[in-house]
């Protein structure tokens, strides 16, 4: 069966994009770090769009498939907390002063 983009833009769920691309992973992964994963793959797919924009479709979904493994194995090694995909990770607290902040004078 060949898969084309329009089956591609109706996948909403990251378990459909594996399942669609037939790429392994780990349930228990993918639960804990769904937003984060589909995030970053979403910033990958757009990289993809502007940096090849004449690609066939094949070819596009090819890419695609690469980028949701790309994403996934981003975190199979680290936390979201270090990637800093979100906005509530990349703001300091207004109200926090860190310990690096206070001196022993």
């Amino acid at each position: 069966m060949t898969k084309s983009l329009e089956e591609f833009k109706k996948l909403v769920d990251a378990e459909e994009y594996f399942k669609f691309f037939e790429l392994d992973y780990d349930a228990k992964i993918v639960n804990v770090n769904r937003l984060h994963i589909l995030k970053k793959f979403s910033q990958l797919i757009s990289e993809i769009d502007t940096n090849y924009p004449d690609i066939s479709a094949e070819e596009k979904l090819n890419q695609y498939s690469l980028a949701l493994q790309s994403a996934y194995q981003v975190f199979l090694g680290s936390s979201p907390q270090e990637q800093k995909l979100f906005k509530v990770f990349k703001d300091k607290p207004k109200n926090v002063i860190t310990l690096t902040e206070l001196s022993s004078d």
